[in-house]
């Protein structure tokens, strides 16, 4: 499929984007969304008070402490001060040996509360577990995003071998792939759109096109139908593998959570 593309290209570090890059070291063509929101949109992000997606924040800080569960507990009864989450959000997903695959914050959520507070899961892009993920992750806002999948030893190896794959195969009726616009025409136009480069280092994010937070899961489903793709399910295997291909393709950004974009 051809696209027509207008406007030009915005000086960002392009370069060959994943060229010779392996293990945890920064990706130095990797950049964020931020640096093409409209300066109004920054201001929103960069103040708490401003900031569109602080009220699923303060709602996450009162179930922090909210004892639920047939055990009795709430997330501070094992956890303490959600300040102990400190670096947590920029190192997810995680390899979970139960299971043998990645396991993200959202999962690992539910996981702590089905398994630790006898308490039933929150459903996936709820305010609750919106609002917990975040908050998690806002822990580590301005902590560079580490990931090792790319190495071969690495436990997360094969779901990154997977992502990858899934990354660059071509779906759906207009027959286009992840990268084709994250990555051959990221900084470029398509008619009035402004392209990024897709990274996850902001989610969940308060999008405007949305009037309120949403998931990672959210956005590669919204992207899936743009396509005329068929969607993953929240939380699918396939959108782990890509999760964790994402956390590599953005290493070393820093965590903005939460975002805000258009």
């Amino acid at each position: 499929m051809n696209i027509k593309l207008t406007g030009v290209i915005i000086t960002l570090g392009m370069g060959a984007l994943l060229a010779g890059c392996t293990g945890g070291d920064s990706n130095p063509d990797a950049w964020s969304g931020y640096k093409t929101a409209t300066p109004e949109t920054r201001a929103m992000q960069d103040d708490d008070f401003s900031n569109p997606a602080m009220p699923w924040v303060d709602l996450a800080s009162e179930n922090w402490t909210k004892v639920e569960g047939e055990a009795g507990k709430s997330c501070a009864s094992c956890h303490g001060d959600v300040k102990s989450m400190k670096g947590v959000g920029a190192r997810y997903p995680v390899y979970d040996k139960e299971t043998k695959k990645p396991i993200n914050i959202e999962l690992r959520i539910n996981k702590c509360r089905t398994e630790k507070m006898k308490a039933k899961p929150y459903k996936y892009e709820s305010d609750e577990l919106l609002g917990m993920t975040a908050l998690i992750r806002m822990q580590s806002r301005g902590m560079p995003v580490v990931s090792t999948a790319a190495n071969e030893n690495d436990p997360l190896h094969q779901a990154w071998l997977k992502g990858k794959e899934f990354y660059y195969k071509r779906r759906g009726q207009l027959d286009m792939a992840c990268s084709n616009c994250h990555e051959d025409h990221a900084g470029q136009y398509i008619r009035a759109e402004l392209l990024s480069q897709g990274q996850s280092n902001g989610f969940p994010t308060y999008r405007l096109k949305w009037q309120k937070i949403g998931s990672l899961d959210r956005r590669f489903r919204g992207c899936n139908k743009n396509i005329r793709a068929q969607p993953y399910g929240y939380g699918s295997d396939e959108y782990l593998n890509l999760e964790t291909y994402l956390a590599w393709r953005g290493r070393g950004l820093k965590v903005e959570t939460p975002s805000v974009r258009k």
